[in-house]
């Protein structure tokens, strides 16, 4: 077991629950737990968005996606940054400008609906904890690979941690925390990749595509995770472990959809166009719609600080995304047994260490990135469970009402149970997929609320509504069908396994013709609304 590892860990907590106790010097009112009592600069809040965003789909997920089906699972890194784009363009400053704490708060402020605000609390609780329950499992996954402990108790660790985070400084505390975390994240991956790449290097550049497909550099044992077929082997059982000679191929495996040779380079080959353009829309739109992210822009002091904080995520964002590219193509080098075992999402936990050999420079460096990959489930973790416990907090805690902070504290409590439990028994989720499908839900439901309630006066409580349940709640039903796995004909399991590409045009689509429909009952003070969401701060006095 790497020795550096454990202190790693620790020193990541530590320094954790150290900044947000320092942060709990700032927090006194329910303001500052759920909006930081809007006063966050904008290069502050701009490190804490890239802090929680970042999340484990980001740090494990999509090395492991591209390790596994290469060039088609680009999209992923692509949307994921490019959705700060439409969230400056269409909704950052006149969110802020609304003076909302939540989404449910919005659509109250904008439709003068109490009906919409409790339907947009179940919305904001799902997303939640579906975005939630990955970052868990990511934590599980971690804890298991790297000290040979259980799943369970590394999901535990997180969530324990994140809760009492929370619940103890609020916005005000993890908004100290996030920044430091996605510095954090950013060094994780970017001093390995340097050493990773300069190996690449001296080893000769080995393909990473040959022809006859991945072979394994060095004599491995893989210890098998589940039953299944193996080409040239046969069928093998679950805790049997093979032995492979240094250059022997690896196996194609019946339970594990890798691609292997120049497929892996071409895109599109098994996805389609349809499932492309489907990913493609639901992050690209989806970046707008997610609770956790658009909670942020509340805490900004006005409208051009929201602007100026997403111009800066954009290029944090973008910069990270380099890395786990590099990570997933090193990945079919020097791991290529993941692609037989299906755990392709510990690539980055493991590639130091296989690359650079047992020594203190892999070691040390397997032990940058773990913790860089603990930073990114206790960032992320700790966004969504602010934004989730902050609608428990305000629409069914208290609604109407104003609360304590204790209540804060037991809505922390409630938002976490769910997901945390969920996470102790489930393991085996592809966790950028998980993402990806609430990435879906969110573009096919606040997106179009955002977009329709921010820039057409048209809009209805009866229109947002529909197209909420109609197309958002086509998404809930594709997510929990993809989920739980049933089994569906190809074309039909493509359709639902990446719904964006019709449940996002549905929503918009049903929220027009309804509002059309019911025009008469456009809120009478709809252009006093409509002046807030747009004039600047300055012309408003």
């Amino acid at each position: 077991m790497n020795p550096y590892l454990l202190p790693s860990l620790i020193v990541v907590i530590l320094v954790t629950v150290a900044i947000g106790a320092y942060g709990l010097r700032f927090a006194r009112t329910t303001s500052d737990f759920l909006v930081a009592s809007r006063s966050v600069s904008p290069s502050w809040n701009a490190a804490a968005i890239s802090g929680e965003y970042l999340s484990a789909a980001s740090f494990l997920g999509v090395a492991g996606l591209i390790l596994r089906y290469g060039a088609e699972v680009l999209w992923y890194p692509v949307g994921f940054a490019a959705g700060y784009l439409a969230l400056l363009l269409f909704v950052a400053a006149p969110l802020r400008r609304s003076g909302a704490f939540t989404l449910p708060d919005f659509c109250e402020v904008r439709l003068r609906s109490t009906r919409l605000r409790r339907l947009a609390t179940a919305f904001v609780l799902f997303i939640g904890c579906l975005y939630l329950l990955p970052q868990l499992q990511g934590a599980g996954l971690t804890f298991a690979t790297v000290t040979g402990g259980s799943y369970a108790w590394g999901a535990l660790l997180i969530g324990v941690v994140v809760t009492g985070n929370v619940a103890f400084g609020g916005m005000r505390a993890i908004t100290f925390v996030q920044a430091f975390q996605y510095w954090l994240k950013l060094t994780a991956l970017a001093v390995p990749i340097m050493f990773l790449i300069f190996q690449w290097q001296a080893d000769g550049r080995p393909a990473v595509t040959p022809p006859a497909g991945a072979v394994f550099p060095v004599a491995t044992s893989v210890v098998i995770e589940r039953d299944a077929v193996l080409d040239g082997v046969g069928p093998v059982t679950a805790g049997e472990t093979l032995h492979f000679a240094a250059g022997a191929p690896v196996p194609r495996v019946d339970t594990v959809d890798a691609k292997f040779g120049v497929d892996w380079l071409q895109p599109g080959s098994e996805s389609g166009l349809f499932s492309t353009y489907s990913l493609i829309l639901a992050t690209f739109l989806g970046t707008m719609g997610l609770p956790h992210v658009l909670v942020r822009f509340y805490t900004n002091p006005d409208g051009a600080s929201a602007r100026r904080t997403t111009l800066v995520v954009l290029a944090m964002v973008g910069l990270f995304y380099l890395l786990p590219t590099l990570y997933g193509v090193l990945g079919r080098v020097y791991t290529p047994q993941l692609l037989m075992t299906g755990r392709t999402d510990a690539v980055v936990l493991l590639l130091p260490e296989a690359a650079l050999g047992g020594g203190h420079l892999g070691r040390l460096l397997g032990a940058l990135v773990t913790a860089g990959a603990l930073a990114a489930f206790l960032s992320t973790s700790s966004g969504l469970l602010t934004s989730v416990a902050g609608v428990i907090f305000t629409d069914v805690l208290r609604p109407g009402r104003s609360g304590s902070v204790r209540d804060f504290r037991l809505a922390t409590l409630l938002a976490a149970v769910v997901p945390i439990v969920l996470a102790m028994f489930v393991s085996d989720m592809d966790v950028s997929r998980v993402v990806g499908l609430a990435f879906a839900v969110a573009a096919s439901s606040f997106c179009p609320l955002l977009v329709l309630g921010i820039w057409w006066r048209g809009l209805t409580a009866a229109g947002a509504t529909a197209g909420i349940l109609v197309g958002g709640g086509s998404a809930v039903v594709a997510v929990l069908v993809t989920v739980l796995g049933a089994e569906l004909p190809s074309g039909l399991a493509e359709f639902i396994g990446q719904p964006a590409a019709w449940t996002v045009p549905l929503a918009f689509l049903v929220m027009v013709v309804v509002s059309l429909l019911t025009s008469r009952r456009v809120p009478a003070d709809v252009g006093a609304t409509m002046l807030r969401l747009h004039a600047p701060e300055s012309l408003r006095g």
